[in-house]
């Protein structure tokens, strides 16, 4: 199973979320642009009122140490309440990569 689909699937069962991107950003890296090796995760969810951000993403990573393992080697988590993300509405951009060829 193709890992956005594999990671798609966990965080929704997980979060429930109100919205959800998962962005294949591996073509911005080096290395093949199928690898599907690094990810932008935007999270929107009940779950995370009442946690900081480090206690966000760790819920996250518990759901992915298999994948890290198999080679995902990022994950960009932008993670939101319904409050929070009613403010901002969007997710910052992904910065370049320094070490793309």
């Amino acid at each position: 199973m193709q890992r956005q689909l594999v990671l798609t699937q966990r965080l929704q069962e997980a979060f429930a979320p109100h919205h959800l991107e998962v962005i294949n950003e591996s073509a911005n890296h080096r290395g093949p642009a199928d690898a599907e090796t690094h990810f932008k995760c935007v999270i929107v969810s009940d779950s995370f009122i009442g946690k900081r951000s480090v206690q966000r993403h760790q819920s996250v990573y518990a759901l992915v140490t298999d994948e890290m393992q198999k080679g995902l080697h990022a994950l960009a988590l932008h993670t939101y309440t319904p409050a929070e993300w009613a403010e901002v509405e969007q997710a910052p951009a992904s910065p370049a990569c320094q070490h793309k060829k």
